[in-house]
């Protein structure tokens, strides 16, 4: 191979050239350290140059991301992350912008900004840290927190109705919704690289364990013995299957959906309810969503909606072509001065 083509070749990057030189702050066992990890594993088979990639955060624990990644960041203010990711990715649509929020910054503070960057479909890609508490100010009970929940701030029980991530992005029009795990690397990865691959806003919430102030919250997910009956991995095209031994699936009653033994001789696999992510409507997708962290059903992991549409950022750029075909370069000192005026006589 002659030295050219060697030189034109682009450098092939691994997980180290994504860490930073910071040192990594989270407390011990936080699973914050496995989604960052997933991250910089991921982002090098992506192909991009490193200097294409740019972690906007708000404030929490996840908020720090942006140190811990060799990349162009921001370290942004209290729900905020998804403003600033608007500005860049409007500037510059040619770099790949993640957002990297918690349950608190991203669905109380800065809810409003949330559901708005998701129904105006920017190219950009969330990843939601969802421990269903604040971990940083110590304690108190967040948007995601359950009915009931006793904390600092709740010393008698939450009686907030908590939200559910998957179906908030949804009810903005999502089109690519996703949930994972924080344990679960291989899958978490694979989630990762789908919600690059979606052309406008992805949203990924990633249930992270708090080892400090809700330690366990989605044990149920995690543990050997109680994963199998209580985690339902959605795969397109198949049939919604889980179990210990792949004796469970889910039928729709009308649109309720219900469990279902298939060793009871009453249904079988044809019977259940086939996963398709590419629906257009988001009926079933909402289902999926309001089956989360009910206890009546499996929770379902993967993409819930995987459905294109036009980017708000290729709505701007084909904007201000057209105008720039029909009336030229524009000159800010003309338009200053032109049209209704005022004068001070």
């Amino acid at each position: 191979m002659s030295e050219v083509a060697t030189k034109n070749e682009p450098v092939k990057l691994t997980a180290k050239d994504f860490a930073s030189d910071q040192d990594v702050r989270w407390c011990p066992g936080c699973g914050d350290y496995a989604i960052l990890a997933a991250v910089q594993r991921t982002l090098p088979e992506l192909g991009i140059p490193r200097e294409k990639f740019v972690f906007i955060s708000g404030i929490g624990c996840s908020s720090r991301f942006p140190y811990y990644m060799n990349t162009y960041g921001m370290h942004t203010i209290h729900g905020r992350a998804t403003a600033f990711a608007s500005g860049v990715k409007a500037a510059n649509p040619d770099l790949s912008v993640w957002i990297v929020t918690g349950d608190g910054d991203g669905l109380s503070i800065g809810g409003n900004h949330f559901i708005h960057i998701i129904r105006r479909n920017f190219d950009v890609n969330i990843i939601m840290f969802n421990n269903e508490i604040y971990g940083l100010t110590k304690g108190q009970y967040s948007p995601t927190s359950e009915v009931g929940k006793v904390t600092k701030s709740s010393p008698f029980g939450s009686i907030d109705t908590p939200f559910k991530p998957t179906s908030v992005a949804l009810g903005a029009e999502g089109g690519f919704v996703a949930v994972s795990i924080d344990r679960d690397t291989k899958h978490l990865q694979e989630m990762i690289r789908r919600s690059h691959a979606h052309k406008g806003t992805s949203f990924l919430e990633v249930y992270q364990n708090c080892v400090i102030f809700n330690d366990g919250a989605f044990s149920a997910l995690t543990e050997k013995e109680s994963k199998p009956d209580n985690v339902l991995y959605l795969e397109h095209g198949k049939p919604l299957v889980f179990g210990s031994e792949n004796q469970k699936g889910i039928v729709l009653d009308g649109f309720t959906p219900k469990v279902v033994s298939l060793n009871s001789g009453n249904y079988s696999v044809n019977d259940l309810m086939v996963h398709d992510e590419k629906l257009k409507d988001p009926t079933w997708a909402t289902i999926l969503s309001r089956m989360n962290r009910n206890p009546e059903f499996p929770h379902p992991i993967g993409v819930y909606r995987d459905v294109p549409r036009p980017t708000y950022e290729s709505g701007l750029v084909n904007q201000l072509e057209a105008a720039k075909a029909k009336k030229g370069e524009g000159n800010l000192e003309k338009l200053f001065n032109e049209g209704d005026v005022w004068e001070n006589n």
